[in-house]
């Protein structure tokens, strides 16, 4: 089993930054690929960055040259950093690891862009 627990969301002026962490713990073996999903009131999941066990990063268009994703492999762990952030931002931010074909989710942190 594999557990996954997300940090550092919450209400952020448009323009303001944050920066999200999600760490890995359990049955992990071999190569895992990592990433960040989020998912707007009232609309479906969607993917915004990805990061591979060798650090091939993809973002999604709507966030490339705002968010950056990296990893710290000896922690497990994944950090989305967030800057420029725009209403539209806001969602529930969901924290994803593949590994030997199985997709795990952590259980969410919510990002609030508002003034």
């Amino acid at each position: 089993q594999v557990q996954l627990v997300e940090s550092g969301g919450g209400l952020v002026q448009p323009g303001g930054s944050l920066r999200l962490s999600c760490a890995a713990s359990g049955s992990i073996f071999g190569v895992y690929s990592m990433g960040w999903y989020r998912q707007p009131p009232g609309e479906q999941r969607e993917l915004v960055a990805t990061i591979s066990s060798l650090s091939s990063t993809y973002y999604a268009d709507s966030v490339k040259g705002r968010f950056t994703i990296s990893r710290d492999n000896a922690k497990r762990t994944v950090y989305l950093q967030m800057n420029s952030l725009k209403p539209e931002d806001t969602a529930v931010y969901f924290c994803n690891l593949h590994n030997l074909g199985r997709p795990y989710w952590g259980q969410g942190t919510q990002v609030t862009v508002s003034s």
